[in-house]
């Protein structure tokens, strides 16, 4: 199936109904292993908007929801070039359940900074949740907590996900984008 809206096309590789049924057994999942907890989820935007209101609409516990945008920061350090990442606000995660939720997992750099990050603020305990891992491109020893589908597809929109235009984000499917 291709879409015509916005620069480049796109191909449905996973449909919408394949998508809420796969985020309802993740919400079960979830729900499962914090029973009688509350759980402090936090999404990485943009990429991960659209899965977060689905999954924590399915979550059966007490939750607080926050999102978080972290912003990269490139500097030249004589030859070699540093990535510094900084976050828009100041999260208290003391004593929290953490539940990172993203809508795509790659490199996973970012995540296990997170991660590590909310550890050390105090953290009683943190899991990731991303709709898709796509582990060809990992970097660091990260596997997700939870996760959706495996992928291989060099790039999805759809779904909260968006072209390099920032296109196709309010596709109820995730497609592979073609220029």
């Amino acid at each position: 199936m291709a879409n015509e809206t916005g620069p480049g096309k796109v191909r449905q590789v996973i449909s919408a109904e394949q998508i809420q049924k796969r985020v309802r057994e993740m919400a079960r999942q979830i729900s499962d292993d914090y029973q009688g907890k509350s759980l402090h989820a936090l999404a990485v935007l943009e990429n991960g908007f659209v899965f977060m209101a689905d999954l924590i609409r399915a979550l059966e516990m007490p939750l607080i929801c926050q999102f978080i945008k972290p912003q990269y920061l490139q500097k030249q350090d004589g030859d070699s070039r540093m990535l510094e990442i900084f976050f828009s606000h100041e999260l208290d995660m003391k004593d929290q359940h953490v539940l990172l939720v993203e809508g795509v997992l790659h490199s996973g750099v970012t995540s296990e900074f997170l991660m590590s990050d909310f550890r050390g603020r105090g953290a009683a305990s943190v899991k990731l949740a991303t709709l898709l891992d796509r582990q060809s491109a990992r970097r660091v020893a990260l596997q997700p907590d939870y996760f959706g589908y495996l992928v291989d597809e060099h790039f999805f929109v759809g779904y909260g996900m968006a072209s390099p235009e920032q296109h196709h984000r309010n596709l109820p499917y995730l497609g592979a984008w073609q220029e």
